[in-house]
């Protein structure tokens, strides 16, 4: 076990991200980049394959020892389902079928939310643009850690109960933190994917639906797919509080790899950002980028000098100017 972290206190900074600064030179230098924008025509078929294979396997576990159920949900149904969350990261920012048509983007997500057990899609629309417009600005971005977090995860036995626990903080932490209302859509998505938890049951099995859950819960924990949820945005180089990893998991996570260039521009889809490193290639080698995804849970569970407090935080005055993230162009409901 590690030793007791030195500090549980987080990097305050009173700078703007540098994001905005970044985007404007790019666009300004290359204009061609805009011809990346626009939408993954592919991702609706990733969709419709892994809920057909999801669903498959669960049949197939309907009446299958619990051992078999763990192992599977682990292995198999954690990989997928956690794919699937990548997949709604591409579509809450209407990558799917693009910006003309949020009512197909927000159904496709609802869709693939049949094979995760909890409803969530357009929960996680709602709080994860939040974490773009106002990005470690304290109390807006639901994406940082509390000071409990902070505090009481601070050794590696801890650290790593974090991690295995990341679903409920990511599910719980935004209703904590900066609560809002329920939207319609919301309820839409827990009536229909209620709908399908019984439908499973039904015509499968309880064991079927719970293989689907644990699948959700252990694939969002401590497992290799996880592992970007910390080389995001935790900082391992003191002042660097995004980062990009170029390996071979962004085969499997629609790119989620090219993280800097994804907050440089949300509406560039994961299949087009390798060609963004490519066209501004000078902005973004330079940077510090992670080799290895998996490595980074090691590191992060067993480095006494890292853990949930290593994040920047702002204080800045223009969240409470603009309040909420409500300039959302799917406002069509």
């Amino acid at each position: 076990m590690g030793g007791q972290v030195s500090r549980t206190d987080f990097e305050w900074v009173y700078t703007d991200e540098p994001h905005a600064t970044r985007r404007k030179e790019i666009m300004a230098k290359y204009p061609q980049v805009k011809k990346l924008m626009g939408h993954d025509p592919n991702l609706k078929y990733w969709v419709f394959t892994m809920v057909a294979v999801q669903l498959t396997i669960a049949y197939m576990l309907k009446d299958a020892s619990w051992p078999l159920i763990l192992l599977t949900a682990y292995v198999i149904g954690g990989t997928i389902n956690h794919v699937m969350l990548i997949a709604w990261h591409e579509i809450c920012h209407n990558l799917a079928f693009g910006h003309a048509r949020p009512r197909a983007n927000k159904a496709l997500g609802i869709f693939g939310n049949v094979i995760i057990g909890f409803p969530a899609s357009i929960s996680f629309k709602k709080y994860h643009l939040e974490h773009h417009k106002f990005q470690a600005q304290d109390g807006f971005d639901p994406d940082l850690p509390t000071v409990f977090e902070g505090q009481f995860f601070c050794n590696s036995f801890a650290k790593a109960l974090w991690v295995f626990l990341l679903p409920a903080f990511y599910s719980l932490r935004p209703l904590v933190v900066r609560p809002k209302p329920i939207t319609d859509y919301e309820v839409i998505n827990l009536v229909l994917v209620g709908i399908a938890d019984v439908l499973i049951v039904y015509f499968m099995s309880y064991k079927s639906l719970l293989y689907l859950a644990i699948g959700t819960l252990l694939g969002l924990g401590l497992h290799p797919m996880a592992s970007h949820f910390i080389a995001e945005h935790y900082m391992f180089i003191k002042g660097q509080e995004t980062y990009s990893y170029y390996g071979p998991m962004n085969a499997f996570t629609f790119n989620l790899g090219y993280h800097m260039e994804h907050h440089d521009f949300p509406n560039i889809p994961g299949c087009n950002l390798p060609k963004l490193k490519e066209i501004a290639k000078e902005y973004y080698e330079p940077l510090p980028s992670h080799s290895s995804w998996p490595k980074v849970i090691w590191d992060f569970i067993m480095d006494p000098a890292i853990g949930p407090y290593c994040r920047m935080k702002r204080r800045s005055n223009r969240a409470r100017d603009n309040g909420s993230c409500d300039d959302d162009p799917d406002k069509d409901m």
